[in-house]
């Protein structure tokens, strides 16, 4: 249909496009539109509600999607008034729309290691305890609000608490990372494509691997062997201890996030992950190691969240 809204993303589209159409994605949430400019080519306008989120997608696209040409959106145009952006689409179907344990959902978890791998090596720093430090503060901060919140018992916090001291004390390198780096934000079509970048920032590299493994992989392991196929390497010991960790985080902030929102998927996503933790040891057997308690390949249904 002829956009014709005073819709603030269809401002911007016209001011840079000229007339433009809407074309239906009902894949798209509320807040992001497909427009089909005169000659034929596709955009999308995405208006954020919150100030930060957008000013930390627009510094991305100005600072580190470089490093991903031609697997990202181009910045097309912005209004800083109304927190909009205009950007290219990609082409390709989101890979969370594949069929589970499929030869498609395999290559496409290769097919995102390779790029990650592209983005992490060109903007990796040497190891340094600031980023566990900065790390370690803000995980105590969400492990306080679910004690506030009475969702953890005295033997869960201590665990956290752990999973918090290993953390402060750990040297770890550092990269650009997309910290939301799952399925439904790839696309598969003639190249591989990731967007969504509001939560890029330099965090943890090994943290980018989080949400995959707590989400997927410990139930699909051999889309982990594509992924790191596709990435160069698979982590050291020491970046596997520094996994599960992270998994405490993952707990905490779905048990904080599930409480608040009342979303009952979400909380028992961190109640699963928080009951898989160990109290680590020297002799631990890495998280990715141990057995896994499903074999099923069915996708777990979560609702979006982004990192804190």
């Amino acid at each position: 249909m002829i956009a014709t809204s005073e819709d603030p993303r269809i401002r911007l589209a016209h001011h840079l496009l000229g007339a433009v159409d809407i074309a239906a994605d009902p894949a798209l949430p509320p807040r992001v539109v497909r427009l089909v400019a005169g000659d034929g080519r596709q955009f999308i306008a995405k208006q954020h509600a919150e100030r930060d989120r957008y000013a930390g997608e627009l510094h991305a696209y100005a600072a580190w999607v470089a490093h991903l040409t031609g697997h990202a959106p181009e910045l097309v145009g912005r209004d800083d008034a109304t927190r909009t952006l205009l950007l290219t689409a990609l082409a390709g179907d989101r890979a969370d729309t594949v069929a589970p344990g499929s030869p498609e959902e395999e290559l496409a978890h290769h097919e995102a290691g390779h790029v990650l791998g592209k983005l992490h090596r060109a903007t990796t720093m040497p190891q340094g305890g600031a980023v566990g430090a900065s790390l370690a503060e803000r995980f105590q901060r969400w492990i306080d609000r679910a004690v506030l919140a009475d969702l953890l018992d005295a033997a869960e916090e201590n665990l956290l608490k752990h999973h918090a001291v290993i953390l402060g004390a750990s040297h770890m390198d550092s990269a650009i990372c997309h910290l939301d780096y799952q399925p439904r934000n790839w696309l598969l079509g003639d190249t591989f494509g990731i967007y969504d970048f509001e939560h890029m920032r330099r965090d943890a590299r090994v943290r980018d691997f989080a949400r995959l493994e707590f989400r997927r992989w410990q139930a699909a392991p051999h889309l982990r062997t594509a992924f790191f196929d596709g990435y160069g390497r698979p982590p050291n010991d020491t970046e596997r201890r520094l996994l599960e960790s992270f998994g405490a985080i993952e707990a905490a902030t779905a048990l904080v996030k599930g409480h608040q929102e009342n979303d009952a998927a979400l909380s028992a996503h961190g109640r699963t992950v928080l009951s898989r933790l160990t109290w680590p040891t020297p002799s631990t057997t890495p998280l990715w190691r141990s057995p896994c308690h499903s074999t099923s390949s069915r996708r777990p249904t979560l609702p979006p969240d982004g990192p804190w």
